[in-house]
Formats: C-alpha cells, structure tokens, sequence
C-alpha cells in the first residue's frame, strides 16, 4: 500500500513539480517540501525552478505571487480557500480612491495582497526590504498598503519620507501583546527577543532583533544565545528548530493562523 508520502514523491515525479511550503505550515507539509522559506524566498525559488508545475503550500496571494512570476507555469494551491485576512483588508477600489485623495505619492504595497491590488501599486516590498523600497522611493510622500504596522516599522526608519498608513493588520502579529512578551521574558530571562515587524510598535520596541522569518532563522543559526523568543506565528518553530538543534524557542502560543495550516498532506 502506497503511503501518503510515497504518493506525494510519485505524482511529483510525473507531473514534474516542485513542492514549496512556507514557514507557517504544517510540520508534516513542511518535512516534505523541495524548499521552505518566507514569501520573498519561495518566489525567487519559483522563478529558479525547470519544474512544469508549482505546488505553492500557503495563502492564496503567494499562489498568485508565484504565477505573476512564473507565467508559462501552472500553479496549484492546495486549499483555494486559504486566504490570508490581511490581504482581504485592501481593494484594488481603495488603492485608486487612495492615490485621488493623496496626488504625488507613490503606491508602496506589501507582497502581502492580492494580484489585483498588486496592478494598483507603484512598487510591492517584503517584510525584509520595505524600509529599503520606502527609502528609495524618488517622491517624498507614500501610501503604504495594506500593512500599518509593517507601514510604521518602516516610515519610523526613513523620517524624510512622510508615509500615509492604511488600517490594515495580520491578525496574528496584531494579536501579539506586550503583557505576552513580558510574561515570556519573565519566563525564559536569558532568552533574545525576534520580533516580525507585523507586530505592533509597542512590541517591536521590546525585540532585540525585528525582521522578516528568514532573518530570524539566519540570526538564531549563528547566534551563541541558545533561547529566543520568537514573536511569529508558531510554525516557524519546526524550521527553526529543524536548523538550529539544541537550541530552544519560546512561542506566543496562540499565534496561530489558520489559513496557513490548512494545506494538509
């Protein structure tokens, strides 16, 4: 009797696919992955693949992300209904209501969001360059969409540039609270502190470290600390965990985010 996993490596084979998976998955999903990483990672490794097929574990928009990419490709998802909350709180509508009421600033829209509102923006960043994008933009006013905390991290590390935010959120990161951090820092007081800067400021500013997951894997891999605290969504401890042996991770525990685990084996 074929086993899941022998099916899975089959169909692979004879579909010429490639399997990528992001951090927040399933540990099983995760273990059978040809790549796992954060949004900006797995795209890049969509281009870079001869595979006929991509088989992108995650939300809907990096399924997308990866087609916009990848154009001659096709690519699955394998829950459609999978679709991140944050990328729902910006329409493709608002941008351009947005862009009439602010003349002379330039779109800057988070990875994070639809391909509809991705035809809207000027340029699209990641977690890991939006303070770069946001300080080489040629004007000197911006809308950032659809991520105000991401939108804050940013406009606070490039003040020559006057950022309007837009109100939307990761419900996870928003969830994330100080009086959590605390607690853990009181739990584990030898622990370093990554941060996503989706988090709120007031948590960011308790961080040792604030960036995007695939900083945080990089940074616990060379550090000499042995304990974080991770403020993330609580998949990326089998990453971390899998990369960094005899190291500890301390999770907000309700961290969770549904739609990133329901791409089942």
């Amino acid at each position: 009797m074929e086993s899941v996993g022998e099916r899975i490596a089959r169909l692979k084979r004879e579909r010429n696919a490639v399997i990528l998976v992001h951090n927040y998955c399933l540990p099983e999903v995760q273990d059978v992955a040809d790549y796992v990483g954060d949004s900006l990672g797995l795209s890049v490794k969509a281009t870079q693949t001869d595979a006929d097929v991509i088989v992108f574990c995650g939300v809907t928009f990096m399924a997308e992300t990866a087609k916009i990419l990848n154009p001659g490709k096709t690519v699955l998802i394998p829950d459609a209904a999978a679709v991140c909350a944050m990328a729902q709180m910006c329409s493709p509508e608002q941008i351009v209501a947005a862009r009439e009421a602010n003349p002379g600033r330039e779109v800057v829209g988070y990875v994070n969001s639809t391909a509809a509102c991705k035809a809207e923006m000027d340029v699209c960043c990641t977690s890991s360059n939006a303070v770069d994008i946001v300080s080489s933009l040629e004007s000197s006013g911006a809308i950032f969409v659809p991520d105000r905390n991401l939108g804050t991290y940013a406009a606070g590390r490039c003040p020559s540039k006057d950022v309007v935010l837009w109100d939307g959120f990761c419900p996870i990161h928003q969830s994330i609270s100080v009086q959590q951090v605390q607690e853990l820092k009181a739990a584990h007081p030898d622990a370093e502190v990554l941060a996503h800067p989706e988090c709120r400021s007031e948590v960011l500013d308790l961080a040792d470290v604030i960036g995007s997951t695939e900083k945080m894997l990089n940074h616990c891999r060379a550090s000499e600390r042995d304990g974080f605290i991770v403020l993330t969504e609580v998949g990326m401890r089998h990453r971390l965990e899998a990369n960094c042996p005899g190291k500890r991770f301390y999770f907000p525990e309700h961290a969770v985010c549904g739609a990133m685990k329901m791409a089942t084996l």
